[in-house]
């Protein structure tokens, strides 16, 4: 089992600085790589202060400066907003400059708020359906003289300029969750991401068991799974409980932006309170404590192997949560000093 970060600056009230965000998000990274975890992974998002990623290749890019060790994956790129000629070349030239750190991830994208932004008139299903056309291309792109002709896009002989470091260009990840999904990442070559969110144990095995019904299905080699999942690691059991709510919280405001029903003003979602988050049965706190990756260290090492004992290959901590600076730093230091050391 390998371990990594996935994170994001995230910001929920307007009387929190960007700068002071993004030093924050430096300081999770650092220790992520000081604590000998594999890769970090930031994504792509816009108009959201929820989630502020507009680029990650530039946070990237960025990050290479601040670390030594750790990989560096866009966790994830939303390909309908790329085009895959310029997809190719910024993956590529962010390999360049990090000397062959990148891996990147790919999805179709999640939030309708961005759809109607960036694409109006876009939904899931052709969001799915450009993913679909532009992630094989890459490596083409990446060798050199690739022309396509597609259902979405269209272009003579074309080179990624510059070509990536790495001499087959960065490692692909696909976020996959339907069984179709699984079937085009396995089958292409990719590795797969996957997130249960707040869905827990039943839906971590279903995503393994579609994962190894791909698998099957194929006479390639056997790519690799990541699980990507909220984590807190709790001092004892009073701090857990506090973790739990504080991502009680988060998920509730995750669920409203993907619902995309309620008023944003400023890149805000308006506030909602104490009242409509305990009328909310999906993300109770007995079952987010039940069905996230929380507990004492003890607690999270046991979670963690029953993952590792269904195939997993790599465990993503998903630090974000609303919860202080100084919380996540300490949640995460319990995860590399306390659980990390039991899968060596």
């Amino acid at each position: 089992m390998e371990f990594s970060l996935f994170a994001h600056m995230e910001r929920l009230s307007p009387d929190q600085p960007h700068d002071v965000l993004y030093d924050e998000f430096v300081s999770l990274v650092k220790m992520a790589d000081e604590g000998g975890m594999r890769a970090v992974w930031t994504g792509e998002h816009h108009g959201m202060e929820f989630t502020i990623a507009p680029n990650p290749f530039i946070s990237l890019v960025d990050l290479a400066h601040h670390t030594r060790n750790v990989r560096l994956g866009t966790g994830t790129v939303v390909a309908p907003f790329w085009h895959p000629i310029k997809l190719a070349g910024e993956a590529a030239a962010a390999d360049q400059i990090t000397k062959g750190r990148i891996e990147l991830g790919i999805a179709r994208g999640a939030y309708s708020y961005e759809y109607e932004r960036l694409m109006p008139g876009m939904d899931a299903w052709e969001a799915g359906q450009r993913m679909r056309e532009t992630t094989p291309l890459l490596p083409q792109i990446w060798q050199g003289d690739c022309a396509h002709e597609g259902e979405f896009y269209s272009f003579p002989a074309t080179t990624s300029a510059p070509k990536p470091f790495q001499k087959n260009g960065p490692p692909i990840w696909i976020a996959a969750r339907d069984p179709n999904s699984h079937e085009f990442g396995v089958h292409n070559g990719f590795n797969i991401q996957v997130t249960p969110l707040w869905q827990g144990m039943e839906e971590i095995e279903t995503l393994m068991d579609r994962f190894n019904a791909a698998c099957d299905s194929h006479t390639g080699p056997r790519p690799k799974i990541m699980l990507l999942h909220h984590t807190y690691v709790g001092k004892d059991t009073g701090d857990v409980a506090q973790g739990v709510q504080e991502l009680r919280r988060y998920y509730n405001y995750f669920g409203a932006w993907f619902v995309n029903k309620r008023p944003v003003a400023q890149g805000l979602i308006q506030r909602i309170t104490q009242d409509e988050m305990d009328a909310n049965q999906m993300y109770t706190s007995d079952k987010l404590a039940r069905d996230l990756t929380v507990g004492t260290a003890q607690q999270v090492i046991d979670r963690i192997k029953r993952y590792e004992d269904l195939g997993y290959d790599e465990f993503s901590f998903w630090v974000d949560s609303g919860m202080t600076n100084e919380r996540k730093r300490a949640s995460l230091a319990r995860f590399i000093d306390d659980v990390m050391p039991a899968f060596q």
